[in-house]
């Protein structure tokens, strides 16, 4: 998967912008406050911002099944809107590779394109005994079910698979024993964790810088590559011996029947946005890395994406 990202970031074929759209609705498949939220309400800003709509875009919040009650709604009964976008990311990927959305299958939308890579990170609460990610998996080595995690995706998610291939690496025997609770976005997850409900907290950088800058939370690891910048007092993964990267592309998804042309206008409006000088901002102010690819080459992305998603739950035991 991580090769697959650096040949897409090499070649990334650009666009030009499209013209101004009519009113557009974008669904958050999640509650107030995650990532799914902060993509369409930072994407919807920008485009009204930058001219590329003529009409503030209304966000829609609708949480259920890891994202599964979106797709299947845009799937199934809104199949051709036009001015209609939706918010995804390697979640999304991730639950249709591993057959979650109720038999619902990539094909059923098109996928747009992703503006932003957003760095997976570890979380615990302030007053956590885990004052580092090997106090914490060497905690879960000894006892796979001491430590709980909650996290934004599914059981079995995005999310969850960050947990299980840390545990992996750190050589936890059962890592079927880790107790994992998905909830609707990682706004409820880190209230789980904050609360004192889990022990820690699987999700995206976007999602916890504001209870970073509170002080609510400690991150014990980013899985990147490389330490954020902005964020260069948090560790990786692989510093700390553990060879995990784990990034959440943020992006776009539309209706299946829809035409061409609308198609390939939004794409070109979603490279607009990904071009200019305010999402560069945004993306500096919550820890997101560029990852901007648009139209058919990231169609051509997801298709092999999700196919590596499934080998990889396959072989950690998510699936058969």
């Amino acid at each position: 998967m991580t090769l697959r990202l650096k040949a897409l970031f090499a070649g990334a074929v650009i666009f030009t912008a499209g013209t101004a759209s009519a009113a557009t609705e974008c669904i958050a498949p999640a509650n107030p406050g995650g990532g799914w939220d902060f993509t369409c309400r930072q994407i919807g800003k920008i485009l009204y911002d930058i001219g590329q709509v003529d009409q503030p875009v209304q966000v829609t919040n609708m949480a259920g099944g890891g994202g599964g009650l979106a797709y299947q709604s845009v799937a199934n009964e809104r199949t051709d809107d036009a001015d209609l976008i939706v918010a995804a990311s390697q979640a999304t990927a991730t639950r249709l590779a591993q057959d979650a959305f109720g038999g619902a299958t990539a094909d059923q939308v098109r996928f747009v394109g992703a503006i932003g890579a957003d760095p997976g990170v570890i979380v615990v609460g302030a007053d956590s005994e885990f004052q580092s990610l090997n106090e914490m998996l060497d905690a879960m080595a000894a006892d796979p079910g001491s430590v709980s995690f909650a996290g934004g995706s599914a059981a079995g998610g995005f999310d969850h698979l960050k947990v299980l291939q840390l545990a992996q690496e750190a050589g936890v025997e059962d890592i079927r024993a880790i107790r994992y609770i998905g909830v609707d976005g990682g706004a409820d997850a880190i209230t789980q964790t904050v609360g004192g409900f889990t022990q820690g907290m699987t999700g995206d950088m976007s999602e916890v810088v504001g209870f970073i800058e509170s002080g609510d939370v400690r991150v014990l690891a980013v899985l990147t590559e490389e330490r954020v910048p902005g964020f260069e007092d948090i560790p990786t993964a692989r510093e700390q011996g553990y060879d995990v990267v784990a990034v959440n592309w943020r992006g776009l998804y539309v209706p299946k029947d829809i035409s061409d042309e609308r198609f390939q206008e939004w794409a070109d409006k979603l490279r607009a946005v990904g071009e200019s000088d305010e999402w560069k901002a945004a993306m500096e102010a919550n820890g997101l890395a560029p990852f901007l690819v648009t139209g058919d080459d990231f169609q051509s992305f997801i298709d092999g994406n999700i196919a590596d998603v499934r080998t990889l739950s396959q072989e950690i035991g998510v699936i058969q």
